[in-house]
Order: structure tokens, then sequence, then C-alpha cells
């Protein structure tokens, strides 16, 4: 069988996952992404400012805000989501 990487670990073609070590991880981290995701993208549909000045202030590309709005989670990192909610609702108290 032919291998292929995958991040830093190998793996056969064939297997349904590559190995992981820690998968706990992975699934929180996504869970913790998709919740603040529904919450910006409220935010971002009440909000008076557009999606162009909302990445400008976030200091991201607009296609960001884009990619978010059209559920493209994985083109923003957890990080990135804290940014533009922090932007949008700086008093937010939310602890992602």
């Amino acid at each position: 069988m032919e291998n292929h990487e995958y991040g830093t670990t190998h793996f056969q073609r064939g297997t349904s996952r590559p190995p992981r070590s820690c998968p706990d991880l992975d699934v929180r981290d996504l869970e913790k992404r998709t919740r603040l995701m529904r919450i910006v993208t409220r935010l971002i549909a009440v909000s008076d400012l557009g999606c162009r000045e909302i990445a400008r202030r976030a200091g991201l590309p607009a296609q960001k805000i884009s990619d978010l709005l059209a559920g493209r989670l994985e083109h923003l990192s957890l990080d990135e989501l804290r940014l533009v909610y922090h932007t949008i609702d700086p008093e937010g108290a939310l602890n992602y």
C-alpha cells in the first residue's frame, strides 16, 4: 500500500483515519470553534458594521469573514474567531 503524509504522521491508504495521539483535543477544539462561529455569525447579522469593516477592524482579510458566513469553519482558527467576536462585541463576556 502507498503511504501518505498527514501532518507529521504517516498512514496507509485504505485506512479510515490517520492515527491520532489525542483525538479528544481535536473534537473539543472543533466544538468550541463551531459554537463560537454560530455566535459570531449572529453578531455579524445584527451588527451595524459591514463585513469589510469588521474584517478591517479585526485585521483580517475580508475573505475570512466571507468564509465564516459561508460556514467554512476550517478556514478560521479559534484565535481568529475570538478576534472577530471581540471586534464586534468588545465587552463580550465569552471566554473561549
